[in-house]
């Protein structure tokens, strides 16, 4: 091995999909495959979900939804954004979520033929009009009505029952058009947050609904680099820069050629891992731009051996909590530079 290299493993994804599909219980999965599908090639994943029989799919920017077009074809494309560019939205046939009513407003005057969905911000306070707005729109003719779950993660968190009550209060208003609320842990949250369709992002590529591993979700980045260079570093000296880690024994050191700028984040250090030769070892000092240093004491290694920085043995959810972040981070922070490799 000599570069870095990042492995989609698509059978991992539409494995993901299916658990997913069967949790949502008859509700349709859209996927979301906004932010290069999260990191991982929207153009690779949409096709894969799409052989799955998705039909519907999320994207965050006007442009993300003009690419994906070039892709599939037939499928019908939500664009969170809203409605910002009623000509290329018509031209690429896609749904604009109308967010404010300044969006509704000019979605009426200039394109009220085009399809929209409605948001509707039932606790989060990010994007959607509010509850009070929606009543005053209840004639308006969108396809779909859709809400964002702030806490689906915490299942006992009382917002999340909140924002069910509230939501399922707005669909009455709009008795023609189909109702969305459920991210990938709302999936899971039961049958009174699935309504119409439901809309996983993270859970579809390798992430637990709940931000920690699930037995049920399969990795799908497989993030490895090779190892550039083995040294002995005697007790009481120094790795890396600003000498942040001190041997305490005599170690056997890894240098392995990925760093932040491939997407190993810096916070990694001091609880990250690595897995090498069948063992799970600590990551050593911090995270260069280019390398990092992992223990291979007493370990069989090699320049050129692989080492796992993501995947079955270091699963995405470990790694994030390790780096004091989120899966949908650490995924959305893989570099171009690391080689994408797919494999069905």
């Amino acid at each position: 091995m000599d570069s870095a290299r990042i492995t989609v493993d698509l059978g991992a994804l539409a494995h993901n999909h299916a658990a997913l599909r069967e949790a949502a219980a008859g509700a349709e999965v859209a996927p979301v495959v906004k932010a290069d599908g999260y990191g991982l090639g929207a153009a690779q994943v949409a096709r894969r979900l799409w052989d799955e029989g998705a039909r519907s799919f999320y994207v965050a920017r006007l442009s993300e939804g003009e690419a994906l077009r070039t892709v599939l074809p037939d499928a019908a494309i939500y664009v969170f954004d809203g409605y910002l560019d009623g000509a290329r939205l018509e031209a690429a046939r896609l749904v604009p979520v109308l967010n404010s009513l300044q969006q509704v407003d000019a979605w009426r005057a200039e394109r009220p033929a085009l399809p929209a969905a409605l948001h509707i911000d039932t606790g989060m306070n990010r994007l959607g009009v509010r509850v009070e707005e929606a009543e005053a729109l209840k004639s308006l003719p969108v396809e779909l009505v859709i809400s964002h779950l702030a806490c689906a993660p915490e299942p006992e968190h009382p917002l999340n029952a909140l924002q069910a009550e509230r939501f399922a209060h707005v669909t009455s208003l709009f008795p023609n058009a189909r109702a969305s609320l459920a991210n990938s842990g709302g999936i899971f949250l039961g049958e009174r947050f699935r309504f119409d369709q439901v809309r996983p992002g993270i859970s579809l590529y390798g992430g637990g609904p709940c931000e920690r591993p699930d037995a049920r979700i399969r990795p799908v980045a497989i993030f490895e680099a090779p190892i550039l260079q083995v040294r002995n570093v005697p007790s009481g000296e120094s790795i890396g820069y600003g000498a942040a880690f001190v041997a305490d024994k005599p170690l056997q050191v890894a240098t392995v050629g990925a760093g932040y700028a491939d997407g190993v984040l810096r916070a990694s250090h001091p609880r990250g891992h690595a897995f090498v030769a069948g063992e799970k070892r600590r990551l050593l000092g911090r995270v260069s731009m280019d390398l990092i240093a992992v223990d291979v004491t007493d370990l069989p290694v090699r320049a050129g051996d692989p080492v796992e920085l993501l995947g079955p043995n270091i699963l995405l959810d470990e790694a994030a909590a390790a780096a004091g972040t989120t899966a949908y981070e650490l995924l959305t922070r893989l570099s171009s530079r690391a080689e994408r490799v797919y494999r069905a």
